[in-house]
């Protein structure tokens, strides 16, 4: 009897002993998965930053600021049922997986019937875009494009643009005069070249008679004149600017819209030449979306938003996405609110490329919409104004030479 029970405490522990020993193999299985996926992803990711030459939409920078607040709510939620009190909205409900799962394999929205036929037209899907890095305001869009003629797409597929596009912009490209007469104080001799690629971009508040936004256009009031306002206030910071005056729908022959971005390269190269210090360049747009996603009232005063907008086609994006985030880091920090972030857009989105590899330091920046009124638009690029001096005076600073020891 004592025999028997000596057995069957043997034969527990031996259970016991099994058990435990299972679950140790599965903890060690679960461990050893783990470290893989993190040894995995580490590789990757340095392979995507020091390797690979990745596009904007395919960056995991891309995807985090893609992921909303209520995304981290909702996975909370799966485990404090209080949470979620709306199933509607609820990020994981199964009308939003379905959701999700069906555009992620089809690339078609099922809540927007455009999307079934948007990737097989050129040009229906331009307003599609990557965000790189969000601002903080309250009204989250994406930038919207407006094309009267068609896309660059369709005309370079029935005319492929030669290496030396003509016709040639003939407007005027001339150095910036600061109030006081003086030279910069401190960045160098025309440093900064602000031009404007889509040149009668206009506001209907300035418009007599116009309420259309696609009629929004005008040779006389557009535009321009807020890249001449950036350029004046980089010349009161002591930044050299140039300012291209050029309106390229009355001054070059045979003009077409699609061929917009080959008439400003021209208008580039042609600044660059004459001004070999150039190290900066802003190319200024009017945005096309409604007032309420291109507005923001800051201390009882309306400000027309900017977006950054980053060309995905060009192979070294990483660097110009770098300098448009100085800058944007500078304005969330002092006016929260009034940048929109930055966007990235590929050849299929937009133009793509948007003559960025003509310079790291090259940005778009879109100011405002058809709805805000030029005065608004100049209270932005004052503040705008504001922070590229700072970050090409803190440039500045970075590469001088350091002072040589005082010999005794």
């Amino acid at each position: 009897m004592k025999w028997t029970s000596a057995t069957l405490n043997l034969s527990h522990v031996r259970k016991t002993f099994q058990s435990a020993s299972s679950v140790g193999k599965t903890f060690f299985i679960l461990s050893a998965a783990t470290l893989a996926i993190f040894v995995l992803v580490g590789v990757g990711g340095y392979l995507q930053n020091k390797v690979i030459t990745t596009s904007p939409v395919s960056s995991m920078k891309s995807l985090a600021a893609s992921v909303t607040n209520q995304f981290f709510i909702d996975m909370l939620g799966m485990e404090v049922p209080h949470l979620n009190k709306d199933q509607k909205k609820f990020t994981f409900s199964q009308h939003n997986v379905f959701h999700f799962a069906f555009q992620f394999l089809t690339d078609i929205n099922p809540s927007d019937p455009k999307s079934l036929v948007a990737s097989e037209v050129p040009g229906m899907d331009a307003n599609k875009s990557t965000v790189l890095v969000k601002g903080s305001e309250a009204n989250p869009s994406d930038p919207v494009d407006y094309n009267p003629v068609s896309t660059d797409l369709e005309a370079e597929a029935k005319n492929p643009p030669s290496p030396t596009p003509e016709p040639t912009p003939t407007g005027t490209t001339t150095p910036v005069v600061s109030q006081t007469g003086q030279p910069p104080k401190s960045a160098g001799d025309n440093v900064a070249f602000i031009y404007q690629t889509h040149s009668n971009e206009s506001f209907l508040p300035e418009l007599k008679g116009v309420t259309d936004p696609d009629k929004a256009y005008s040779d006389k009031v557009n535009i321009i004149s807020v890249g001449q306002r950036l350029a004046q206030n980089l010349e009161k910071d002591g930044i050299g600017a140039v300012h291209s005056q050029t309106i390229y729908p009355s001054t070059v022959k045979n003009f077409e819209y699609p061929y917009s971005y080959k008439y400003s390269l021209k208008t580039l190269q042609e600044a660059s030449a004459q001004h070999p210090d150039l190290q900066y360049y802003f190319d200024l747009h009017r945005d096309s979306a409604a007032r309420n996603k291109t507005t923001v009232t800051i201390d009882g005063k309306d400000y027309a938003q900017v977006y950054f907008i980053i060309g995905g086609k060009n192979p070294n994006w990483k660097k110009n996405e770098e300098f448009a985030n100085k800058i944007h880091q500078v304005l969330e920090a002092k006016h929260p609110g009034i940048s929109k972030g930055i966007h990235a857009k590929e050849a299929s989105e937009g133009n793509g490329l948007y003559n960025q590899n003509f310079s790291p330091n090259n940005i778009l920046i879109e100011v405002g919409g058809p709805y805000n009124s030029l005065e608004e638009c100049y209270r932005t690029t004052d503040w705008l104004a504001d922070a590229i001096s700072e970050v090409i005076l803190n440039a500045k600073k970075v590469d001088a030479p350091a002072a040589s020891p005082k010999q005794s």
